[in-house]
């Protein structure tokens, strides 16, 4: 209970004693005490509380403390309210969601450590933050526990649980600017120390946002002071770079050279062919059903995408699996995209179908055991298609290096075709921002075109 009613009593002194220097006060109906080996050690204390009652403070009857110190004694450390943040956000979290809230907290609590006596490796620190403290899981009462609550820990990480829990700042000390200014410029980097993309850095920075919005919901801070610091990311260029994104021929020379691998290339052929010539996520070829498509015999045919696995580990699942069942990527769960489909895709999709069938919930592509399509197995594929489509010279560059330069390919397709970028990023799943970020320099020379053909109304044609 606080009050004013307060009584600070003279220094009294007790010889014989390690800590002759006695000062009582009374807070209410309690009387407390503090020894001191000085006399000028309980002269600077009696100030402290003096000081206190001068600046109209309460004081706090059970411990006898001064309402601020009372409050400080009382804030929990960044290590406390961020495990309290991930249990949170936990239950209506995406598993993606969750994995990404673990890799920020992990990124960024090294940065609110108080002190560095007796610190872990900097590797067994990350992987005990982000595999133990900062995920999930239910325990034998169905309870929602940290991991490593309910799990017994290796001993390493263990020991670098029990030292971080001890050695972070009260979170009135991490609200400090400088101190903030570091986690900013900790998520601004990969592990290898090379500057992260402005997508993951957005993403990161808003994870910190919300966890010191989650203080000031709980009454710990008394605003996000995030927003009062004067951070700016490393400047850094996400356009695609599109010497290496294979043009029309080359696309179409991998897509042929995976068929040619092996049967199980054969079975892959159509995934990789949704990815360039519908220009769809990995997610959302594996979540592809037979009813999500029109193929007719000729013509066109058409997609309705209504949602995506995305690929995550099966700790930051509900149900162990290593994917998420989702809707489509930043839109509402029951939203539905519209692909239309050239009729070399068409006539791929249905001859995959016709050959290999479906999954018994009706899935285009699955794994040799049913499951879903993992990545290692499609890049496994890609790596050795790359080495048979492309030139030894090509295949040393990065050239078509990951499956999603097919994405890319296509995207760039539509643009260089013509198609109203509004239209390019419904197809794709993107959003103008996006799309006029990442395809700045396509863009660019459409605008080019355009111009000319507005001069040339401009002449009489």
């Amino acid at each position: 209970m606080l009050t004013y009613d307060v009584d600070v009593w003279s220094i009294r002194q007790r010889k014989g004693r390690p800590k002759p220097f006695e000062l009582r006060w009374r807070v209410g109906e309690r009387a407390h005490s503090r020894s001191f080996k000085l006399k000028p050690q309980a002269q600077g204390r009696q100030s402290e509380l003096l000081a206190a009652l001068r600046n109209r403070e309460q004081f706090d009857e059970e411990t006898g403390l001064p309402a601020s110190e009372f409050e400080a004694l009382n804030t929990p450390t960044w290590y406390e309210h961020a495990t309290a943040y991930v249990l949170m956000k936990w239950p209506k979290a995406a598993a993606k969601h969750r994995a990404s809230i673990a890799e920020t907290l992990a990124n960024v609590t090294p940065a609110f450590v108080s002190s560095s006596r007796g610190a872990p490796d900097a590797a067994v620190l990350r992987k005990a933050l982000y595999g133990w403290a900062f995920r999930a899981t239910q325990d034998e009462d169905g309870t929602l526990r940290l991991r490593h609550e309910v799990e017994p820990p290796p001993a390493d990480v263990a020991a670098a649980l029990t030292w971080i829990a001890a050695n972070t700042y009260k979170m009135t000390e991490v609200a400090r600017s400088d101190r903030l200014r570091a986690a900013l410029d900790a998520i601004a980097k990969k592990l290898n120390g090379k500057p992260a993309a402005d997508n993951t850095v957005n993403r990161k920075r808003m994870v910190l946002s919300n966890t010191l919005r989650y203080a000031v919901e709980r009454a710990i801070l008394p605003a996000n002071p995030l927003g009062r610091v004067d951070w700016t990311a490393p400047v850094r260029d996400d356009e695609v770079d599109f010497r290496y994104v294979p043009n029309p021929e080359q696309a179409r020379a991998l897509i042929d050279a995976v068929r040619q691998l092996s049967g199980r290339g054969e079975h892959m052929a159509a995934f990789f062919g949704c990815l360039y010539y519908a220009a769809m996520r990995p997610s959302e070829i594996a979540a592809l059903r037979e009813d999500d498509c029109t193929l007719p015999k000729t013509g066109w045919g058409e997609l309705i995408l209504a949602g995506s696995r995305p690929e995550v580990g099966s700790g930051w699942t509900d149900d162990g699996k290593s994917y998420d069942d989702r809707g489509l990527k930043r839109r509402a769960r029951t939203a539905t995209r519209s692909v239309p489909i050239p009729p070399v895709l068409t006539a791929m999709l249905r001859e995959h179908k016709e050959r290999y069938g479906t999954a018994d919930d009706g899935r285009l592509f699955r794994a040799a055991e049913g499951g879903r399509v993992r990545s290692t197995e499609y890049c496994a594929l890609w790596d050795a298609a790359r080495l048979k489509a492309l030139s030894a010279k090509e295949a040393k560059t990065p050239l078509a290096d990951v499956p999603y330069s097919l994405r890319h390919a296509g995207v760039s397709l539509w643009i260089n075709s013509g198609v109203d970028p509004v239209e390019v990023a419904r197809r794709a799943g993107h959003s103008l921002t996006v799309l006029f970020r990442f395809y700045a320099k396509i863009l660019r020379g459409r605008q080019d075109r355009a111009n000319a053909l507005i001069e040339q109304g401009l002449n009489g044609g």
